[in-house]
């Protein structure tokens, strides 16, 4: 229940495998397995000991993979930083985790330096040798290992609270959906997030696969990476994703070797998995999960169905309740709940949160979805983004994938916009395509061919990017508080007669 020791049996049996890539650099299995020990020895001979926290906050890179498997070996805590991050919510993070130090990249330690919160900062690691004396401790396996911390719709981030045993059933869950010994695994996000960790890196150790790591996303680098290395797999957010197939259509790469390629953290529209198939000759495998459990649905190779988040992973439990606590008969909506070893145990340093969110083992995702007759699910929204409109339910998921059909857009984001007389009305946020054109009218036309009259758009924006979140999710939220600050936007666009 423990990834230091399948690490440590990795470099027993299979010592000069290269187990990560970052540009021109590796480090193999061994290699790996040896300086975290070393790092593990240090961190106790500094006068930390188990339960401490210590946070990251740096670029995917070697070293930072290093760092976690330390930690992890000297039962310390790793706090994941955002490396988006500025210094006030850097210095949230490390007051309400009570880091004891800090590694931060050099390319980004002004601002942790500039948060301060008391405690030391450190932009390289320590040059160990062997002969070091400090003890390992025995780990408790139902001991934290991880407090990620996530954006989401509270004015602070949660500090999302994992084990050993729990980060250990991610790794076995996500191997399930499609990671072997034999690939190579692409992290395009950041390991601060929970997808390039959870999803990618750590069933890569797991399985005794190699793991490839970009410093920073950007769409030509993913593409050349996987031509470079021959990646088999990697996980990709969908606002990314939509830049990777932008980049291939416009300068192809040999991505032969890619066969599982991951979407999810967000909807990704039909429309966007179509133009990925006929670009990459593969069929994107949506599926659904959160920091706090993942993974929790796929779509299993060969067995897409696309707009669905697919079927429950095996070996966790997974329901649809009403707002009583009660299942939900096969198509209808309710809540998602889910019940595994991967769940995460609480957020740090907040029981009303962890309290609202856990019961009886079981995680309340706040995330609604229906069950098909064939056992798939398909995402219909968050249970606080819902529009009502005149008493009836809108997903602004269902309006962006409407959206996302018209070949000029590139982007949407719908929020609610309170209404005297209907509650709610519909405003879709929209991107166009650079050299493409279209109305709010066109679209909102476009959109009835798709949609139930009550749910097209009443108003539609178009602005040159929509926010994002930390985790590259649009932020409707942002997108609401911009029509909250500034109502009279909407004079500025035609409403239906």
């Amino acid at each position: 229940m423990n990834l230091s020791s399948v690490l440590h049996s990795h470099a027993t049996n299979n010592p000069d495998k290269v187990a990560l890539f970052c540009g021109d650099a590796r480090m193999t299995y061994r290699e790996l397995d040896e300086s975290s020990t070393l790092l593990a020895q240090w961190f106790l001979d500094q006068g930390l000991r188990p339960g401490d926290r210590v946070a990251l906050h740096w670029s995917n890179s070697i070293e930072v993979v290093q760092l976690f498997f330390a930690l992890f070996k000297a039962g310390l805590i790793a706090v994941t930083v955002n490396v988006r991050l500025k210094p006030p919510e850097i210095r949230y993070v490390l007051d309400h985790s009570q880091a004891r130090m800090c590694f931060s990249d050099p390319a980004l330690s002004k601002w942790a330096e500039q948060a301060g919160a008391g405690c030391p900062i450190l932009t390289q690691l320590p040059r160990l040798e062997f002969g070091r004396s400090s003890a390992l401790p025995v780990v408790d396996p139902d001991s934290p290992a991880a407090v990620l911390y996530t954006s989401g719709t509270t004015a602070h981030p949660k500090g999302v609270t994992h084990t050993h045993r729990s980060l250990f059933h991610t790794a076995v869950l996500m191997t399930r959906v499609g990671i072997d010994r034999d690939d190579v695994v692409l992290a395009a996000t950041q390991m601060m997030h929970a997808v390039a960790l959870n999803c990618v890196v750590m069933p890569a150790v797991l399985a005794g696969a190699s793991a490839v790591l970009l410093p920073a996303f950007d769409p030509a680098a993913v593409l050349d990476a996987i031509e470079r290395f021959r990646c088999t797999y990697t996980v990709c957010l969908p606002a990314l994703l939509q830049f990777v197939v932008e980049e291939q259509a416009r300068k192809p790469r040999d991505v032969t070797s890619l066969r599982t390629i991951l979407a999810g953290g967000d909807t990704v529209s039909v429309a966007l998995q179509d133009r990925f198939e006929a670009l990459f000759g593969l069929q994107p495998r949506e599926g659904y999960g959160m920091t706090e459990a993942v993974p929790i649905t796929s779509n299993a190779s060969g067995a897409v169905r696309p707009g669905s988040i697919g079927v429950p992973v095996k070996g966790l439990e997974i329901r649809l309740v009403d707002l009583g606590g009660r299942d939900v008969p096969k198509g209808e909506t309710g809540e998602i709940v889910v019940r595994s070893a991967a769940n995460f145990i609480g957020y740090w340093n907040d029981p009303a949160a962890t309290k609202d969110a856990l019961e009886d083992g079981w995680v309340h995702t706040g995330d609604l979805a229906a069950r098909d007759r064939d056992g798939y699910y398909w995402f219909k929204g968050r249970k606080k983004q819902i529009i009502i409109r005149a008493g009836s339910n809108i997903s602004p998921q269902e309006v962006e994938e409407a959206l996302y059909k018209h070949p000029a857009v590139l982007e949407a984001g719908v929020v609610g916009v309170p209404h005297p007389v209907y509650g709610e009305t519909v405003a879709a946020f929209v991107v166009l395509r650079k050299g493409q054109t279209a109305d709010a009218q066109a679209l909102r036309l476009f959109a009835r061919q798709h949609l139930a009259d009550y749910k097209v758009p009443d108003n539609i924006l178009f602005l040159e990017e929509l926010p994002k979140g930390l985790s590259g999710k649009v932020h409707r939220r942002a997108l609401k508080e911009m029509l909250v600050a500034n109502p009279s936007i909407l004079e500025h666009a035609a409403a239906i007669a």
